[in-house]
């Protein structure tokens, strides 16, 4: 084990190779960071529960097990596209974040589908290994040109693009296969997007760029080869498992497909028994596609930046299991994250017990933002008083469902005297209570409560009373206060209409002392007495 720092404010565990920028921008921030690779499982479950940061790569089994005994993890940072070796339902479930690196290998991984793409064309790898066996069989090796073919992508995310982008500069036609890019996109790519079935059936290659899940686990299978043109080459730098590998060696045997360029296999590391190492028609690399330099500094800054973030009480930008927050939106809403969280807490104690529903309000700007990070900061601060796990905005919404809890999102770009304002409303058997919040001077301040604008800030001890606008109620209460020596901070009175219903919110330095709760409860003309704490 390497300790690199033994003073630092969190502690992260390095449990795979990470290139040094990475480990130094940790060191830079202050964290202690222990670099322990090659570690079995037990090992890991064992040494986990001291860290608040887990940084892996692929070799590293993040399991449920292991997040389990991380009582204190925060994070789990994969440096690399995919997650599949991190249990993401039991980091959810336990509010541990999990955030990868999906743009620092882009180019990298690109870079190496076009290399396979020409080597597959011109027979580059069969010709090397002809020639270092002492043969000269030209004849053996006769290519074709790519210009002019078509390419297929299978995927038209960041790397997919790249690939467009890189085969139109070799003179390629690009179709592509992608239900979640708009036309707008490809056509700005100049990509054709089509359906499945017309690209398979018409791409003079196809290449891989989705990720592994239900819907693309062995996609190009026996059925979709043999509806491939004849002479079809494949090239796959995405995951193992999407291309059945045994449907691909039968449709290579058979001459059906050309040849194929695979740099992920369904187990890794390739079985040495594989047929796929001694198929002539087959270039293969041991997932290397994003091994460049380059694309392990980049993914090595990325994670390591995102774990300070986290660590520091930021949002990630590439969180895989929480409410996406685009980089380009997070200085405009992160403080909203905090007016949220703290509604979600006035909310809470203003609703009383078995609450049914939650209906959250925006209104004005933020009306034109995503905002499910900030919806999910609301609920986490209804129940992080109520439920005995930790919850924060990666698992506040599943704990709402599990709960029972039915949370409704509206927007409006109305305003009132806000320019932006959070409502929520939340109901139980009893009835229904209200809360608004909005920033003022970049500080949060509780601005309605029910029907009535009040402005406040949302910190401390409150005290807040509903009550008929009589002379001396104020008086009343505060005298009570001081006679109690519960300091006073500042006060705050809203009203529909002079001598009509009022809402007065006193802070405190102290907790309101329940004996007095009682007596304050008892003064004539006041309808219902709220202590709140922030």
């Amino acid at each position: 084990m390497q300790t690199l720092k033994t003073n630092g404010p969190g502690r992260v565990l390095v449990s795979d190779p990470l290139a040094a920028v990475g480990l130094e921008l940790l060191l830079k921030h202050g964290l202690t960071v222990d670099v322990r690779t090659g570690l079995k499982p037990a090992e890991l479950i064992e040494i986990i529960p001291a860290y608040d940061a887990l940084l892996v790569r692929s070799e590293t089994k993040v399991s449920a097990a292991v997040l389990g005994a991380g009582k204190q993890l925060k994070v789990v940072a994969r440096a690399g596209v995919g997650v599949d070796n991190i249990d993401l339902d039991a980091a959810t479930n336990l509010g541990v974040l999990v955030a990868n690196a999906p743009g620092g290998n882009t180019i990298s991984v690109a870079e190496h589908t076009v290399g396979l793409l020409l080597a597959l064309a011109r027979n580059i790898a069969q010709a090397d290994a002809s020639l270092r066996a002492g043969e000269w069989k030209r004849s053996r090796f006769m290519g074709t040109e790519v210009r002019g073919k078509t390419l297929g992508c299978l995927g038209l995310g960041r790397i997919g693009a790249e690939v467009a982008r890189r085969a139109q500069g070799l003179a390629m036609d690009v179709i592509a296969y992608d239900p979640y890019i708009s036309a707008e996109m490809a056509a700005h790519l100049n990509v054709t997007l089509v359906s499945l079935e017309t690209l398979v059936a018409s791409a003079d290659f196809i290449t891989v760029h989705l990720p592994l899940t239900e819907e693309t686990s062995r996609m190009i299978n026996a059925d979709a080869l043999a509806r491939m043109k004849p002479g079809v080459r494949l090239i796959n730098c995405a995951r193992g498992g999407i291309i059945d590998q045994a449907a691909l060696l039968a449709a290579l045997d058979s001459g059906h497909v050309a040849g194929a360029a695979l740099d992920v296999f369904e187990k890794e590391p390739l079985p040495p028994d594989s047929p796929l190492l001694r198929h002539p028609k087959v270039v293969i690399t041991p997932h290397i596609a994003g091994s460049t330099v380059e694309a392990q500094d980049q993914v090595a800054v990325d994670v390591a930046e995102q774990v300070i973030d986290v660590l520091s009480g930021r949002a990630a930008r590439y969180a895989v299991n929480a409410p996406l927050m685009a980089p380009r939106d997070l200085p405009f809403l992160a403080p909203y994250l905090n007016l949220a969280e703290r509604l979600g807490r006035v909310a809470v104690q203003l609703g009383g017990k078995n609450l049914k529903s939650c209906a959250i309000t925006y209104s004005g700007a933020l009306a034109e933002y995503d905002l499910s990070s900030v919806t999910a900061a609301v609920i986490k601060g209804m129940l992080q008083s109520v439920v005995d796990v930790r919850v924060n905005i990666i698992n506040a919404m599943r704990l709402a469902g599990q709960r029972g809890l039915a949370v409704s999102e509206q927007k409006t770009l109305r305003t009132s005297q806000y320019d932006n304002l959070i409502s929520v409303q939340v109901m139980n058997g009893g009835g229904a209570r209200k809360v608004s919040g909005a920033l003022v001077q970049d500080e949060p301040h509780i601005v309605g409560l029910d029907d009535i604008w009040v402005d406040f800030p949302a910190q401390g001890h409150l005290l807040l009373t509903r009550h008929h606008d009589r002379p001396g109620i104020i008086g009343r209460i505060g005298t009570m206060l001081g006679d109690a020596d519960v300091n006073i901070s500042f006060m705050h009175v809203g009203r529909q209409n002079p001598r009509g219903e009022a809402i007065m919110v006193l802070g405190t330095d102290e907790p309101i002392p329940e004996a007095l709760y009682d007596l304050i409860k008892d003064v004539s003309h006041t309808y219902w007495v709220q202590a709140i704490a922030l």
